[in-house]
């Protein structure tokens, strides 16, 4: 599956089941952490269809061709 990662345009090549922090993390594109549990909400990312999800917790789903993943930053962070 190819997944993009927004605003930057950066498109990666992901298995399913691939954790996202690793995805972005080959990719060279940074998505800040924190608690690495979810808990902490530092490394939400947005998914094309609007769903909010934590990348540290999530991984890439099954059943899909591409994916795009808008990065954002939260100001408190």
């Amino acid at each position: 599956m190819k997944i993009e990662f927004l605003p930057d345009k950066v498109t990666v090549e992901a298995e399913p089941g691939e954790p996202i922090l690793e995805v972005a993390n080959r990719a060279g594109v940074s998505i800040p952490t924190g608690c690495l549990m979810g808990s902490c909400h530092a490394c939400e990312v947005e998914l094309d269809d609007g769903e909010i999800i934590c990348s540290c917790i999530s991984s890439v789903p099954a059943g899909k061709e591409k994916m795009t993943i808008n990065l954002y930053c939260d100001p408190a962070w």
